[in-house]
């Protein structure tokens, strides 16, 4: 949010309260706080009629320290909050000059100025950021809201990253984010999965520990400064030390939380029935059969919505005029090798028969006059599940439970951005708060009993929505995509955004989602979703099988889901890493080569871990340019070799895309022949009949 009108004026709707200066601290055995009134104290008299901002100063692991900034403290509403790792309540260490008094956290301190508002956050003797005048506060709007406000200063050329999945430019700078999520497809401003936290190239990152909404101005109220401002009465913000990206992600994710192992079976080929396709049995059994017929590996067939009656969802209930016998089609599906997973939503539609049922059990939020909240977008009088009632908790399980006995492997858990705040919730939860947490608490439900029902390592979910901490309970896709090129790009550049802020693991919808793209679309989204970290074939319309497309198509995803077969070891490396550091599966290339210049903006290639360099292709003359770093590159499929530090440019088959590794690398023997045993036996010089070009 912007307060003010340039650099000397503020908004004529807003008064501002600006900590002016630090009157004092004090150290308890609880805690330790500083003090910053809302106007300069000279005399005993300035004490009187005045606000003052108290901060607590905690620091729950070494290289991170939390600042809590509080004006009100008796009308801060505390659920719901983040669980946090560490020791959220730990003191940071006090020392003083005549200067300063010095808070400190490992080799991360904060100096806080004797005389003037001058904070600086420093690591190792150098300055990292610092809070400018004028900037620490609480806003008053003239219609009687509170907005608490502070910011943190960026250097000559910092840059920012992350706060969730987001498909606006990659680089934040010069743009307003605001954390709340919403149903708006890839190519929108507004996000699924807004996460409160950023980093920077200047070497920290900042967690803003608010579940509601936050609203950072990255350089885009005063350019000089990442601002962000909540309409409550308290901010705690964390500053994480790296100084790299991967040690500021390490930290980040100890605070919030780290993926589990996933089972082998979810880094395979997912097919889905498409969204509002018609199918059955017979429909499942053709698709599976041409799988087989053009030895395609297939691990998880997905039923999505329709596997319920229209109107009822969620009911938890096949549909017996399609399904006549869904526990048999069930065990056949996994005699024939395959995983089973089924769409389902947090919303109770009226005419599911479990309506009334969680209506009369208290299970469904309501209005502040005591109804049962409801709406008709999306599903006719649909109402929302309450997961802050342990009983709900319970219940919602339980319909999950008796799919899991019948058979099914894992859920899709769609949805949970739509969530109202004119409601009450059962544990008396801020209503503004829960519309982002809501959706920790409906993944967390459903990933628990799925941990309890399948065992440790066998939980997995295809969820769309997310909150600070939601990369505990994966794996989560970009969500409603279209099937053009632009799209594609924009659903990578939104999944790399999210690699940028906790996440480690990441899909989308091969072919994209809406509409019914080319075939040519196809074959490179094909060889994009194959070297992710979890692939799936999905629409809205249409069904993604390939060869409604051409048979091609069928030899491109036979080929790509080869490659990932020999990458399995290598995938399961990164898996370990993802749960014991909380590093990114998909690596933007700043985060592997942070001292490259050339990889700072770069939004159409990652790495996968930091050995292998994928650059889709996004054009439909099959003409894609990339940019290698320093050193010597080998094509992972064909050998040939490049000197890196240069932008490269030429046509690729859909057999193949820039695809590289370090000389030397193990994975280019896990890889090599691949091409020769599809029957593609060209190399690099027969592309497009042209070599490698330097841009």
């Amino acid at each position: 949010m912007k307060f003010t009108n340039g650099f000397w004026l503020t908004k004529e709707e807003f008064t501002p309260e600006y900590v002016r200066g630090f009157y004092c601290v004090e150290e308890s055995d609880e805690a330790v706080r500083a003090y910053g009134p809302y106007r300069e104290i000279r005399g005993r008299g300035d004490t009187l009629n005045i606000g003052m901002m108290t901060f607590t100063l905690t620091a729950p692991m070494d290289g991170v320290l939390g600042v809590r900034m509080t004006n009100h403290m008796g009308n801060y509403v505390k659920t719901p909050a983040f669980a946090l790792g560490g020791c959220p309540g730990r003191k940071a260490a006090l020392s003083e000059t005549d200067e300063a008094w010095i808070f400190s956290s490992g080799e991360l301190s904060l100096e806080i100025p004797k005389a003037g508002p001058q904070v600086r956050f420093m690591a190792q003797g150098k300055q990292l950021t610092r809070i400018p005048g004028k900037t620490m506060g609480m806003m008053h709007h003239r219609d009687g809201r509170n907005f608490l406000v502070t910011g943190l200063d960026l250097g000559v050329g910092e840059l920012v990253y992350g706060l969730g999945e987001r498909f606006t430019p990659f680089v934040k700078n010069g743009q307003t984010v605001d954390t709340w999520n919403e149903d708006g497809g890839t190519a929108s401003e507004i996000a699924y999965k807004s996460i409160p936290f950023y980093y920077t190239s200047g070497g920290y990152g900042v967690f803003v520990n608010h579940p509601g909404k936050v609203s950072f101005e990255v350089g885009s109220e005063k350019v000089e400064t990442v601002q962000f401002s909540v309409e409550d009465e308290e901010l705690e913000y964390f500053v994480i030390y790296g100084p790299t990206p991967k040690e500021i992600m390490e930290r980040y994710t100890a605070l919030t939380g780290r993926a589990p192992l996933l089972p082998d079976w979810s880094y395979g080929l997912w097919l889905t029935t498409s969204f509002t396709t018609d199918y059955d049995e017979k429909t499942v059994n053709s698709f599976i059969d041409g799988f087989k017929e053009r030895d395609i590996p297939l691990s998880v067939f997905h039923f999505d919505t329709f596997w319920m009656k229209g109107f009822e969802w969620c009911n938890f209930v096949w549909d017996r005029d399609m399904f006549p016998d869904p526990e048999g089609m069930l065990r056949r599906l996994h005699e024939r090798g395959l995983k089973i997973c089924v769409w389902m939503n947090p919303y109770i539609a009226q005419k599911s028969p479990l309506f009334k049922e969680a209506m009369d059990a208290g299970y469904l939020v309501r209005r502040k006059d005591g109804r049962v909240w409801q709406w008709d977008l999306w599903q006719a009088g649909m109402g929302i599940v309450d997961f802050t009632n342990p009983d709900a908790w319970s219940w919602f399980q339980a319909k999950l439970k008796a799919l899991t006995d019948m058979g099914v492997d894992c859920f899709k858990s769609d949805f949970g951005e739509r969530i109202p705040t004119d409601v009450v919730w059962h544990d008396g939860s801020d209503p503004e708060k829960m519309h982002n947490y809501y959706t920790l608490l409906y993944n967390r439900c459903v990933f628990e009993l799925l941990q309890r029902e399948k065992g440790e390592g066998e939980a997995v979910l295809f969820a769309r929505s997310a909150a600070a901490g939601g990369q505990q309970y994966p794996v989560h896709w970009g969500g409603d995509s279209t099937s053009q090129y632009i799209s594609m790009a924009e659903t990578l550049r939104g999944g790399l955004s999210l690699m940028d802020s906790g996440f480690s693991f990441w899909s989308h919808d091969i072919g994209g989602f809406e509409d019914d793209g080319t075939a040519d679309l196809y074959k490179r989204w094909v060889a994009f979703g194959l070297l992710s970290s979890h692939s799936r074939l999905h629409g809205s319309g249409s069904y993604r099988v390939p060869w409604r497309y051409d048979e091609e198509a069928s030899a491109v995803l036979r080929f790509f889901v080869r490659l990932k077969e020999r990458l399995m070891p290598y995938l399961k490396e990164l898996s370990l890493e993802a749960h014991e550091k909380g590093l990114p599966v998909m690596r933007p290339m700043h985060m592997v080569f942070p001292d490259d210049p050339a990889a700072a903006y770069l939004d159409r290639q990652y790495m996968l871990g930091d050995r292998l360099l994928v650059a889709p292709v996004f054009s439909p003359d099959g003409r894609q340019s990339w940019y290698l770093p320093e050193g010597r590159w080998v094509h992972l499929l064909d050998g040939t070799a490049l000197d890196g530090g240069r932008w490269y440019e030429e046509t690729w088959d859909y057999f193949d895309l820039p695809l590289y590794v370090r000389e030397g690398d193990p994975l280019l023997a896990a890889a090599a022949g691949l091409r020769e045993e599809a029957g593609l036996r060209e190399t690099a010089g027969a592309r497009g009949g042209e070599e490698a070009g330097c841009v």
